[in-house]
């Protein structure tokens, strides 16, 4: 997607550690017309799909998957990293370990929001070793119902997260595809 590769390349910063800051648009601010137009470009990727239902993790993950769910005409829900006071209907639960912030969490989606036999279609802000996006499609499993794909905003692709999903006979489509943030500099590559 040319506009969040020109919005990368514009505003994110390469920090060692293959680390991409993309706090001005994503991560900690966000652009809605930017994650109005990922949005789109999921649910065109996706459209033919049959999707029923948009799942994403708290919290960098929920205003792409809000404006996919939109386009889409479906609901959307976020797994949350910390369960609530307020839980205490079943839930399905998965741990995944976090690239960014060297922690491991667990993601929990309440199981009324997630029934069996839909098509579900798995977004996330960033795709790196696969962690989120691979728990988030094992909860979708756990609830009887299939992953229609996953769609990521970023993926570094350098790193082992794409080939996971692929492995796994997940359909994967990334918006931006980060070969390199070698030096400080960000080169794409070339999707």
């Amino acid at each position: 997607m040319e506009l969040l590769e020109r919005k990368i390349q514009e505003e994110g910063i390469a920090l060692p550690g293959g680390v991409l800051k993309v706090d001005s648009f994503l991560n900690h601010q966000i652009d809605p017309e930017m994650s109005l137009a990922m949005g789109r470009e999921f649910a065109r990727l996706f459209r033919g799909a049959g999707i029923d239902r948009v799942l994403t993790v708290e919290a960098s993950g929920i205003a792409i998957g809000v404006m996919a769910a939109m386009e889409l005409g479906v609901p959307l829900v976020f797994a949350r990293k910390k369960k609530s006071v307020l839980m205490h209907e079943p839930v399905y639960k998965h741990e995944v370990y976090s690239f960014t912030k060297k922690e491991t969490s667990e993601i929990i989606v309440l199981q009324q929001y997630l029934p069996a036999g839909e098509n579900v279609l798995v977004i996330d802000d960033f795709l790196a070793n696969g962690e989120a996006a691979l728990g988030l499609a094992g909860i979708v499993e756990e609830a009887g119902s299939k992953v229609a794909g996953i769609g990521i905003a970023i993926e570094k692709a350098f790193q082992r997260g794409h080939q996971r999903i692929i492995d796994k006979g997940y359909r994967l489509e990334a918006l931006a595809s980060i070969a390199s943030l070698d030096d400080g500099k960000i080169t794409f590559t070339g999707k």
